[in-house]
């Protein structure tokens, strides 16, 4: 089990219950099997990453950082765009 954020809230068998009776009547839900488990494939929503090092203006990342805790993936974001706009490259 991965390491849990501060704060974490584990409910206790009884609030548990109550959890998985609300699933239970929602008709909207679907609780897949083992079996239909095993069919699953991993779905990426981004290409493989290569982790770099590399250097940037105190302005940029500072600017980055005040758009929230996922900066790095929007310098990525903005990156691709600048070469899609400049080289012409499939987004």
């Amino acid at each position: 089990m991965p390491a849990l954020k501060p704060g974490t809230i584990i409910p206790n068998k009884e609030e548990d219950a109550i959890i998985n009776a609300g699933i239970a009547s929602d008709p909207d839900t679907y609780e897949m099997n083992d079996e239909e488990f095993t069919r699953l494939r991993p779905y990426y929503t981004e290409q493989a990453i290569e982790e770099v090092t590399i250097g940037l203006s105190k302005e940029v990342i500072a600017a980055f950082r005040e758009t929230g805790s996922d900066w790095p993936t929007r310098i990525n974001t903005a990156l691709k765009e600048w070469l899609h706009e400049h080289h012409k490259i499939a987004s």
